[in-house]
């Protein structure tokens, strides 16, 4: 029977991607009674029905490797976290959350600074080298110049990707620039599930390059960090991996604690300014679990 993952979700019909092509599916039944939801991102069974038609039988839901909740899909292997070089200018605090929120999910991940061409003194290469220093991969890329595109192109081949970022980056201008037969809406992929004849957002992925997919969504729809515990913070952070379990004290949380490894590394190869972000983040969320 062939497998492929769903690609659409809609009024009760699952929209499955084969080697075969596009089938339509109703799922069996047997999911309902189980309290079981296929879910966009899915790998999937089928049973062909109508060849002709392309419709069929979704019979069954292969093993998951994550899910997200919001957008609601599974299987992603990469958060493609774009910001803008320009216009508008890019804001590492909002940066490094977009950031945790990919780091607690557990997906690779890949930075793109759009737009370097409105960076006429490229200030936007002391941004890419912090980042490639953490231990990111960076693309500096440019939709309306087409620089960039085979790199973003590349990294996201073969992967389930969810795109994310502040609004006027140009995220849909980036994915129409590397696959123009596309045409995604200009301006954010959001507008396509929140505005126009759409009435219910829902995630879809959109079939790119060779094997890939891309998260048709809003992406990350809150910044709210409040749901990570404190004491888990620090190992959102990637930079600081090599040194957690070094300290002296056990339960050492990096700020005040004495004989720390994490904070002899500040100012080598730990960055003062991620550093700093750190212990901000670490203090607001210390501060929203005490008023809970």
């Amino acid at each position: 029977m062939p497998q492929g993952v769903i690609v659409k979700g809609i009024g009760g019909f699952y929209y499955i991607d084969t080697e075969q092509g596009l089938y339509e599916c109703r799922a069996r039944g047997i999911f309902r009674k189980e309290g079981i939801r296929p879910t966009v991102g899915d790998h999937v069974v089928i049973s062909v029905l109508d060849e002709a038609n392309k419709t069929g039988s979704l019979d069954e839901i292969l093993p998951r490797r994550n899910e997200l909740i919001r957008p609601r899909v599974a299987n992603v292997d990469q958060a493609v976290i774009v910001f803008a070089a320009k216009s508008p200018n890019p804001n590492q605090d909002l940066l490094d959350r977009f950031l945790l929120l990919a780091e607690e999910q557990e997906l690779e991940i890949t930075i793109v600074l759009n737009k370097t061409d409105r960076d006429k003194k490229k200030q936007y290469l002391h941004l890419a080298e912090v980042y490639r220093q953490v231990g990111y991969p960076v693309i500096c890329a440019s939709a309306e110049k087409k620089e960039g595109m085979e790199e973003l192109r590349q990294a996201l081949e073969g992967k389930i990707s969810v795109f994310a970022g502040p609004s006027g980056v140009g995220k849909s201008s980036l994915i129409n620039a590397a696959f123009p037969g596309l045409s995604l809406h200009t301006g954010e992929i959001s507008e396509k599930i929140q505005r126009g004849r759409h009435t219910t957002r829902h995630a879809e992925l959109i079939h790119v390059g060779d094997f890939g997919y891309i998260v048709d969504s809003p992406g990350f729809t809150s910044l709210f960090l409040h749901h990570i515990p404190s004491e888990q913070l620090q190992y959102y952070f990637r930079e600081f991996a090599p040194f957690v379990h070094e300290c002296y004290y056990t339960g050492c949380m990096h700020i005040n604690e004495p004989e720390c490894a994490v904070k002899a590394e500040v100012g080598k190869t730990i960055l003062q300014e991620r550093y700093q972000r750190y212990v901000t983040l670490y203090q607001e969320l210390e501060e929203a679990e005490r008023r809970k």
